[in-house]
This record gives structure tokens, sequence and C-alpha cells, in this order.
């Protein structure tokens, strides 16, 4: 058996050095390969590292049994899958070989001269480097073209983000492939040219720097600094911490002094970092639990020290032009676990912000002010995107990227959209648009749940449903045909998003793949489901989905109208090629019926269990009233229901659980 994207066949992958970073490679593969069974490798020329690397994984493996996310059938197969060796040669006959070594040339250079010598001429070399540009990890093979850097982020089994790098000779064709890839196996890839460090090390390591050069003007102690890095920046450990939990101190104190000549004349290690180093001295940062307490006066300029650093570092990284706003925002909130740079700026203000920037710049003079943050401050706000599109065969195809929210909708998301689809609509070269979501487990979550408990008043709930709404029906009435192409699982907006098109295909075998949750909640549906839901599936049939809360599979989604088609390949080209079908008249769908089509037929009793019954009311009303109604009045009258559900106390209880709780536990409604 094998692993296959497009035209990658995997059947064996090795991966070279079982120190720090290796076996959680390794055994990330284990288990998104755990169905396929292939072979992998794990190589070091050390039999201890080895014994320890297989030690790790194996309680790694142990304690996800423990927990329930692997059942231990799926454990065993994990285990049994990777082989453990010394010997080069056991790669032999792999379709990828990834080295994890240690971050020197000299190693590197050998490591590949072996790896050539062994591999195929079609097997992909790879390396996870923080660091170091392609151009000179792969400076010695004949066959540059299938040679990339994949930077990983700690902890590389559960980060999601890794960052692909093409050198100069890299074919184009790979890296497009490696992305899919990636994305395929539930990672968060971002494209990024070749530079010293890549785009999110520089910013992680500038603001290390920026804490340790804040620990030597006394600004505050190592846990104070922690303290206000974590506050202001919103990350999950502060700098030392951080350093400390990876290892850190030794790579960071190299890759500064190395961003001094190779990037700009700020970086560099300072003195406490480079004695950390020579001595080995840890630093003293807080115990779990502990908590910190910093005078107001340390708090205001510490937070001034990295607002100003983060702003600035994420501003260069777009100035020397390796990467863009959008990937560089999404990937240090993802991978670095902290407040998205520019969105940050665009919420406190671009004034505000290029404020910070310039004091940060007069006390480190070496730093000059970012061009584009002077741009942005022209144009009053970064512009980030959270769609993807790409143009495939005629056919825009819009990707909804936002994986840290499983691509979940919010005002901004479905306004670019929207001007996306219209874009496309009045683009002669354009045929139709696809619409799918970012990986392989979401479509789109639904919608943002932090919006919905921001709104306050009936009225503010009506006009947020009709906001979406609006939108969706001009997706709907579209001339140009908008294949929905389900990914994975759609859960309210998701849903009624993937209603308003054309025509929906969804992967083949998906146990879940639609629900209108919004009972379990506490409200109804306001983006159309009350409405087009019956409209597509049948009154009865909607009803009981639309009333319990329950999901659908992709099987019963089919038979039930709900999706046109199920795929087993590439989900994106066969919605693309859908769209010429449609064009072409090869393909018909049937139209969505938008005249009353409601003969009388009322709601059924039906066993409620823990849900709200006063949330119930309105819903049956909403369903089978707006049924009597043609498709825009139904609409309508569904998001004045949707803001009838603000003032029962049912809606309070239902979104104060699943921010508290989440999704699993049941909301103690009180049916008022």
């Amino acid at each position: 058996m094998s692993y296959t994207y497009k035209n990658l066949s995997i059947s064996k992958l090795s991966i070279i050095g079982a120190g720090q970073i290796g076996p959680d490679i390794c055994l990330h593969f284990s288990k998104v390969f755990s169905k396929d069974n292939v072979s992998l490798v794990l190589v070091d020329i050390s039999e201890d590292a080895l014994a320890i690397a297989k030690t790790k994984i194996e309680k790694k493996i142990q304690k996800g049994v423990d927990t329930g996310a692997f059942k231990p059938e799926m454990a065993e197969t994990m285990k049994n899958s990777v082989t453990y060796t010394s010997d080069y040669q056991n790669i032999s006959g792999s379709n990828i070989v990834l080295e994890a070594a240690t971050e020197d040339e000299k190693i590197k250079n050998i490591i590949f001269n072996q790896v050539e010598k062994i591999c195929d001429d079609d097997c992909l070399f790879l390396s996870n480097s923080s660091h170091m540009r392609p151009e000179v990890i792969f400076q010695n093979i004949n066959n540059k073209s299938r040679c990339l850097v994949t930077h990983y982020f700690f902890p590389a089994e559960r980060n999601p983000v890794v960052e692909i790098i093409p050198g100069e000779e890299t074919d184009a064709s790979i890296t497009n492939l490696l992305m899919g890839f990636y994305e395929s196996i539930g990672k968060v890839p971002i494209e990024v040219k070749s530079s010293y460090g890549y785009a999110i090390d520089p910013i992680f390591e500038g603001l290390c720097q920026t804490a340790i050069l804040c620990l030597e003007k006394g600004y505050g102690s190592v846990k104070e600094i922690d303290a206000i890095a974590q506050k202001s920046l919103g990350l999950g450990v502060g700098p030392f911490t951080a350093l400390t939990l990876t290892g850190g101190n030794p790579i960071t104190n190299h890759g500064l002094d190395e961003m001094n000549h190779e990037l700009m004349a700020w970086f560099k290690s300072p003195k406490l970092l480079q004695d950390a180093v020579a001595n080995n001295t840890p630093w003293d940062i807080a115990k779990r639990g502990e908590i910190v307490e910093v005078s107001p006066e340390k708090t205001t300029v510490l937070e001034k020290q990295f607002l100003g650093a983060y702003f600035a570092l994420s501003s260069y990284i777009i100035d020397i032009g390796i990467s863009n706003i959008s990937d560089v925002n999404m990937a240090c909130e993802v991978a670095l676990v902290m407040k998205a740079p520019f969105a940050l700026m665009n919420k406190m203000g671009l004034d505000s912000a290029c404020h910070i920037v310039e004091e940060f710049c007069e006390e480190h003079n070496e730093f000059q002010f970012p061009e584009s943050l002077k741009n942005a401050r022209q144009k009053r706000k970064w512009n980030i995107s959270n769609i993807v599109k790409k143009v495939q065969d005629g056919v825009a195809v819009f990707t909804i990227r936002r994986p840290k929210v499983l691509n979940a909708l919010n005002l901004d998301v479905i306004s670019e959209l929207e001007t996306g689809l219209n874009e496309a609509e009045n683009d002669d070269s354009i045929i139709g648009s696809v619409v799918t979501g970012f990986g392989v487990k979401a479509f789109v979550s639904g919608a943002d749940i932090n919006m919905l408990a921001g709104l306050k008043t009936p009225e503010e709930g009506y006009e947020n449903a009709r906001s979406f709404q609006v939108v969706f029906s001009r997706i709907q009435n579209m001339k140009k045909p908008v294949v929905c192409a389900m990914n994975g699982f759609a859960f309210g907006g998701g849903n009624e998003l993937a209603m308003s098109c054309t025509m929906r295909i969804a992967k083949k075998g998906l146990p879940l793949l639609a629900c209108q949750p919004e009972v379990n909640l506490g409200f109804i549906p306001g983006a159309g489901g009350t409405q087009r839901l019956p409209r597509l599936v049948g009154l009865k049939t909607a009803d009981k989905i639309l009333r319990t809360g329950r999901p659908v599979s992709a099987n019963e989604a089919l038979e039930i109208g709900l999706v046109d088609k199920l795929v087993d390949g590439d989900l994106v080209s066969d919605a693309v090629f859908c769209v010429k079908q449609l064009v072409s008249g090869e393909l018909h769908t049937n139209p969505m019926i938008t005249s009353p089509f409601n003969e009388g037929e009322v709601s059924q009793e039906m066993e409620l269990k823990h849900l709200s019954q006063s949330i119930d009311v309105i819903l049956t009303r909403t369903i089978y009233k707006g049924a009597e109604m043609n498709l825009e009045d139904g609409l309508e009258f569904e998001a004045r229901q949707f803001g009838e559900c603000m003032k029962t106390e049912d809606m309070k209880i239902g979104l104060k659980n699943f921010l508290e709780n989440g999704p699993k536990v049941k909301a103690a409604f009180i049916h008022k």
C-alpha cells in the first residue's frame, strides 16, 4: 500500500536525525499514514539517540491511547511502521527523505551526499532547517530541482505550520505539489522565498533578543519579562520559557549573529545569551502555576518594547519580500501561538501602532522604520486576506483559510468572499467558481462564535443574520455557476453557505458532513438554514435535522439531496470539472424552490431531551411559516426570528456554556 496525493505516491519515507525534532516529525507521519501501510525509517549514526527516539515516540503514542486519541490497533500500527537504524542503506527505495539533523552546513552536506548515492532520481529531498537557505544545504546535489527546505515548528507532531522554502533551482511544480501534500496530511504550509531564517524565525528570535535586551537594561526580571510578553502579545509562554522548553539558546544565539550579516545590523546575540550558552546557564523562569506580579510602571515599558519589536519585525519580513501579509499574520498566530501581528495593528489603529514602532526604532537605532508599515499607515490598514484565490482552467477557486478556527465565518470573510465571487462574475476569462475550505477536517465550522457572542440586541441579531443572508442570496443568484467543494464538515453557517451554491460535491466516506447545531447553543440558524434546507431535502427531513441538531453523513447527504455528488479523488479538480460541465450544459442541477411550498404540513411532536423548548417554538414557527412564503420573504422572516432568540435566557446560557466548556458539554437550558 501507499499514500497518494495527486502524482505523489509514498510507500516509504525516511527521516534522518533522531535528535530534538526528527522523532516528532516521524511520529506525525506515523499517525497520518497509519491506514496506508507506509514504511518509515528513522536514521541516526548514534544507537543511543535511536534508542531514546524510540522510547520518546512510543511513549507519546501510548499517551495518545490513554487519552483516547488513538485506538490500540492504530497505536500498534504506528509503532510497527517505524524502523530505527544507523545503516543509511535502509533508506533505499524511499520516495521522500527528510533530513532533520544539526544546523551545520558540513553535516547536512555529508548527509545529502550519502542520500543522493543511495536513493532513486525521483526521490524528493527535504531538509528541516530553521535558518539555512536551501542553496547552502543542497549546494552539492546534482539534481537540485527536487530539493526544498521544510521548516517545522515545535512541537512538530502537533504544531500545524510548516514553512516550505524552495531553492533557486527547485521545480515549481514540486513546490506546489508539496504545498498540497502537507495540507492533505493536516499541516498548514506557507511558501517562503529563500532567506536566512525564513519568515517566522526572525520574528520569534527577534522577540527573544528583545526580551534579553530588556533584562540587560534592567526593565524587569526574567519572570516579569515573560509575563508581560505573554500579556501583550498573547503568547502561550514567554520568550525565556520558550527558549528553555525547546533547548533553543544555542540555535538562537547562532541564528541572531548570522542574521546580523544576512539580514540587518539590529540582529545580534546579546551578551547574556552568549554567556548562557557558554556556561549552560538556565533562565530563572516561573514554575507552573506561579503568579508573577509586575508593577504598572514596568508593565508600560515592557509592553511598548514587545509591541514595538513585534510590529517592526513582522513589517520587516514584508519589506524584504519573502512572504505576504496574510501568511505571516496566520503563521505567527498558529505557529507561535500569539496574537496575529497585522490584525493586532489594525485593531489598535495604524497611527497608534506606528507611534509604538517609532519609539522602538528611536531606542534601537539600527532598526529602520519599515516601509511596508508606512504604506499601511497611509491606507489606514493592513490588507489581510482569509481567502486564497487561484484560477484553474478558467475557474476561480476560492479557499477559505482560517485554520485556527476551522475556517469559521465572520463578516469580514463573507465580505471578502462576496467581493471575489463578484469579480469572477464580471471577468470574461472566468467561466465559474469553486468555493472550498482549507485543510482536511472542515469546510467551514460555522459562524465565528465570538462574533455571535458579541451581539447584544434583537436588532443586532437581525442585522447580523441579514448580512450573511444577503451575500448567500447573491451567490445563489449568480449567472455563472458556483460549485461548493465540501472538503470536510460544514456546520451551521458553513452548511448555509454550501446550500446557496449552484451545486455541492463532498468527499466520499465522511461520517460527519453537515449539521445545523444552533439549537445546541440556544438559537436558530440565521443565514438561511431554516429556509434553504427544507427546499432541498423536504420539510419533514429538514424538521428533524434542524430541531435536533443532529449531524448528517456524506452518504445520507447524497441520499436526501443535500449534496449532488461524492468524490473519491481530488475534490477541487472534480469541482472545476463540474463547473465546466454546468457551463457546457452536460450537467444539470435542480434549481432551488423559491416559491411558497408548504401545503399544510405542520410540525410534529419531538423528544427534545436537553434542548431548549423556547428556542424550539421559535424554530418550528420559522421553518413552517417560512415555507409558506417565497424564499426571500422567508429569509427576512428567519432573520427577525433569529433576533427574537436574543430575548431568551436560553441563548445567553447556550453561548456562555459553549465559550466556557466547548461543544461537548450540554447547556442547562431553563426554557425561557
